[in-house]
C-alpha cells in the first residue's frame, strides 16, 4: 500500500530544494512533533548514493535511523529511494503560488496507516514551515 502527503511551500523551487536536501535544514525540521528532533543527517544525492538521519526523542527514550539509497534524482523535479524494502518518492511540483511538495511511500505493516499518515504529514508540514520561515 502506497500512502502519499502533500503540502504547498510558498518560495522559489531552488529554496524549496536546498531545505529538503541540505543536512543542516533536514536537522532543523525532520520531526514530526516537537518532543522529537534529528540529531544527524548525510546526503550524497546521487544515483547509488546514500542518505541517513537519526531521530530521537529529546528525553532521549528512544529513537531510531532512516535511511536508503538514492534512485533517481532529477534536479528540481524529483527524488526516488529506497529504504529498506520499500521506496519512496518526492515530487516538487511548481503551481501558481509556489511548490507543491508531494511525498509518496509505500506503508510499513508495524503501525496503522493512518498512524503513518499523520506521522509524514507532520514532518512535511514542518518542513514548509522551515522552509517559509527562512525567506
Amino acid at each position: 500500500m502506497k500512502i502519499t502527503v502533500e503540502a504547498l511551500a510558498h518560495a522559489p523551487i531552488a529554496k524549496v530544494w536546498a531545505a529538503y536536501t541540505t543536512p543542516q535544514d533536514i536537522r532543523q525540521w525532520n520531526a514530526a512533533s516537537d518532543d522529537w528532533h534529528t540529531t544527524r543527517a548525510n546526503v550524497d544525492l546521487r544515483v547509488g548514493g546514500a542518505f541517513s538521519s537519526r531521530m530521537e526523542a529529546k528525553d532521549g527514550s528512544a529513537g531510531f535511523d532512516f535511511a536508503g539509497t538514492y534512485t533517481r534524482v532529477e534536479p528540481h523535479a524529483l527524488i526516488e529511494y529506497a529504504f529498506g524494502d520499500r521506496m519512496g518518492l518526492v515530487e516538487f511540483v511548481a503551481v501558481p503560488r509556489g511548490i507543491l511538495v508531494r511525498v509518496t511511500f509505500d506503508a510499513e505493516t508495524e503501525h496503522p496507516v493512518e498512524m503513518q499518515r499523520q506521522g509524514w504529514q507532520a514532518i512535511l508540514d514542518n518542513f514548509v514551515r522551515h522552509v517559509e520561515s527562512h525567506r
